[in-house]
């Protein structure tokens, strides 16, 4: 109950936020605009009532089952939020042209009594749901993340619903502001046809806005004011353990068994039990007409199943040496299986992965496993994890990380000649090893979901919105730091306005994973030419600074507005 309480507490407080804003203007013109706004308050009542419905009905589905349902129907993870702008321009429509409105009313109108008028008021709510983007503090991270893995059970629907309840409430007083306000200015209410289609050409014009990001600048411009209030009522100890305790309360029976017991680049081959299948796999990749793959249909195989996900550059240093073995062994019974589980929200777009495997040669099959189903199902924890299984669907062989590459190419040659003995096998692979082995600077994330690694400021950082940051006297190792103008996200930081990022690092190689357009010129401070990056399009790994061997130093990073930047690893 504390928690139901408190995840309405924290959706009302998002309900005043400026992360609002986008839809508090189709809101208010929905209770303007209404046929009956005019004449009837309870009318003006009942239409703004059925909006604030339809929009936790969608918004609750959208969080809890939306991409499951995407999955499903293999659509792209954003095809919800393009169904609500269209739809939403749709009523736009309807609103200068009568008869489409009412034609586009008249399905829903069951749902709402046969109130026709009230449906009108629910397909906006509907449409509402799916573009209405909250600030996420820890209640909506907690039940987005249970919504992604699937560990959806009756109290998460209860915490969804309290806290969508919450935060349309003050919705709800915006759309009956539009309505008492055309009831009380005659002049208004003696030409409200006029009015409808004023607010249709308003609808229209948002739908539009919030389909190019036109009122991000707006977003940005406000102060974060409601950030106190959020943490004073999301960010206790005693929330955060029923927090926990939501997403340990569902069907996981936790890590135990023989296989995560089994022990991590073992010298020899082990046995840690059956592998589990692979589970509720979104989409096939590089298989025939995309056919999935089963273990059971494998048996007689020796099978490598490899964790990824592809802007991780411990991934990309490891996937070479895979992509030989599925060359050199797989006309002997090698089948690799790379299991792509995503770290970031770019990386669950099926045609990202697609482009990005295409770009780094990965010709094996891919399951993408947006769901993290397959990663739950082996309790894996790491990127890159590789299990190695024999012909008869024992797990002999775990590795976290990379590095063991031979001791893992001399397991698979023991599996083959097992599986079939007299085997003549061709030489190991001789793929270079580049993995550091050297102290190099921990990985560090941008966005504050990740308690912003080792940044070093003076400044609390701002969530969401557009904050003015400094650099400090003296930067840490193996730390950064920001200045100019930064919007902090939950997985990435955006440049705004004179944005710059200074780094302590100890590596020889500095990678970054960045998106959106523009460029970056990064100075070194170890006398050589500045560099400058161009960025543009889906996110990926790259490369700031190399040298022949690891050395420490501080770089500084300018940023043209728009850039993101989310992770820096080191090698």
């Amino acid at each position: 109950m504390t928690l139901i309480i408190v995840a309405f507490a924290a959706g009302l407080i998002c309900g005043i936020s400026p992360c609002i804003l986008p839809v508090l203007p189709i809101v208010f013109v929905a209770g303007a605009a209404a046929p009956d706004a005019a004449v009837s308050p309870k009318g003006s009542w009942r239409r703004s009532v059925a909006i604030v419905l339809g929009l936790v009905l969608s918004f609750s589905l959208l969080v809890l089952v939306g991409s499951e349902i995407l999955s499903g129907l293999d659509l792209p993870q954003n095809s919800l939020m393009w169904t609500g702008v269209v739809l939403l321009g749709l009523v736009g429509i309807g609103f200068v042209v009568p008869v489409i409105g009412e034609w586009l009313e008249r399905p829903f109108a069951r749902m709402v009594g046969h109130q026709p008028r009230s449906s009108g008021g629910f397909v906006i709510g509907l449409a509402l749901g799916l573009v209405f983007v909250p600030c996420a503090g820890p209640v909506l991270a907690a039940i987005t993340v249970l919504g992604a893995t699937r560990d959806v059970h009756f109290q998460t629907v209860l915490v969804t619903l309290a806290f969508a309840l919450g935060a349309v409430v003050p919705l709800l007083f915006i759309a009956l502001a539009g309505g008492g306000l055309v009831r009380r200015v005659r002049s208004v209410r003696s030409h409200a046809p006029m009015v409808r289609q004023i607010g249709g050409v308003v609808l229209l014009l948002m739908a539009i806005g919030i389909a190019t990001n036109s009122f991000d600048f707006l977003q940005r411009a406000l102060p974060g004011y409601t950030n106190v209030l959020q943490n004073k009522f999301e960010g206790s100890t005693s929330i955060r353990k029923q927090l926990n305790a939501l997403k340990g309360t569902s069907g996981s029976k936790g890590v135990s068994g023989s296989l995560v017991s089994c022990p991590s680049a073992s010298p020899g081959l082990v046995t840690c039990g059956l592998a589990p299948n692979f589970t509720s796999v979104n989409q096939w990749l590089n298989t025939p007409q995309g056919q999935p793959l089963s273990l059971q249909g494998l048996r007689g195989k020796v099978v490598l199943v490899d964790f990824w996900t592809y802007s991780c550059i411990n991934c990309q240093r490891s996937l070479p040496h895979v992509e030989a073995w599925n060359k050199r062994y797989a006309p002997y019974g090698l089948e690799i299986v790379g299991v792509h589980t995503p770290e970031f929200a770019f990386e669950h777009v099926v045609s990202n992965v697609r482009a990005q495997a295409k770009t780094l040669g990965v010709k094996y099959p891919i399951a993408v496993d947006n769901n993290y189903g397959t990663w739950n199902a082996y309790h894996n924890e790491y990127w890159p994890a590789e299990y190695l299984i024999d012909a008869q669907g024992v797990v002999r062989h775990v590795d976290f990380g990379e590095g063991n590459y031979s001791l893992t190419e001399r397991l698979i040659r023991q599996l083959l000649v097992a599986a079939h003995p007299g085997l003549k096998l061709p030489p190991p692979t001789s793929v270079p090893n580049l993995t550091p082995f050297v102290e190099t600077s921990p990985e560090s994330y941008v966005g504050y979901q990740y308690g912003l690694t080792y940044m070093d400021s003076d400044v609390k950082p701002a969530k969401n919105v557009a904050a003015q940051y400094h650099f400090p006297s003296y930067l840490s190792a193996t730390t950064w730091a920001l200045s100019g103008v930064w919007n902090e996200h939950a997985e990435e930081a955006t440049s705004i306005k004179d944005a710059k990022l200074e780094i302590n690092y100890m590596a020889q190689d500095v990678y970054l994973v960045m998106g959106g357009t523009g460029t970056v010129t990064v100075s070194a401070g170890n006398g050589t030419a500045p560099k400058t990056i161009q960025v543009n399009g889906v996110p990926r790994l790259y490369t700031l600074f190399h040298t022949i061997a690891a050395t420490s130093g501080t770089m500084v990073l300018k940023f043209t507005p728009g850039v993101q930047a989310f992770d820096f690893t080191f090698g």
